[in-house]
């Protein structure tokens, strides 16, 4: 988890802070996260910083730490774990001018909807793993599964059909022109797939 250390020190030093990580690579290691650990977040990292290319860089050390942040607390509570993440951000970045600009880019990840510019690069980012390769895209959904074990079968495809539904129904599915160029065909073919598998085709 160095990088994701790495990654927060330089963007801190970017905003001309010293603060540090506290227990996020702590977090992210937790043995009941099957996605939404160190690796997911790295992703939305890099991909949020490819996106940003020809932002500031201060846009852009805000946005690493609001993709650094936007799921270090993750107990399946939707609503709630990005609550708790934006607080969690807020009380590490204390003291920083834009902790308040990076607990607000968290907390847009709840609805996942913006017309912000800015917040829609990192919304984007995080669902970047929609449109990637079907073996990628495999491994994202067997991982989203386990974290919902407890879930019985029946209430898993009716809850989980909804969602994808929902991201499926969404014309463009990305906000930006950059993030639908990468990934809009892929995910659309992703998730319609994956709707199929549950009985439930598009």
């Amino acid at each position: 988890m160095r990088e994701l250390e790495r990654r927060w020190h330089e963007a801190v030093r970017e905003l001309g802070g010293t603060q540090g990580p506290g227990d996020l690579v702590d977090r992210y290691a937790e043995p009941h996260r099957g996605y939404h650990n160190g690796e997911h977040v790295l992703a939305v990292v890099r991909d949020v910083n490819v996106l940003a290319a020809d932002r500031t860089p201060r846009e852009r050390a805000v946005l690493t730490l609001a993709a650094l942040v936007h799921d270090v607390i993750y107990d399946g509570v939707p609503g709630e774990d990005e609550r708790r993440s934006a607080e969690w951000a807020r009380a590490q970045l204390a003291g920083l001018p834009e902790a308040d600009e990076v607990a607000s880019l968290v907390l847009a990840t709840a609805e996942h909807t913006s017309d912000d510019p800015l917040t829609c690069l990192l919304l984007d980012a995080d669902l970047a793993v929609l449109g990637s390769a079907p073996a990628t895209y495999e491994r994202y959904r067997t991982a989203v599964r386990a974290e919902y074990a407890h879930v019985p079968d029946d209430a898993w495809r009716v809850g989980r059909a909804k969602v994808l539904r929902s991201l499926a129904g969404r014309d463009p599915l990305y906000a930006t022109p950059h993030a639908r160029a990468r990934w809009e065909a892929r995910a659309k073919a992703n998730l319609a797939a994956e709707l199929s598998s549950l009985g439930d085709p598009p």
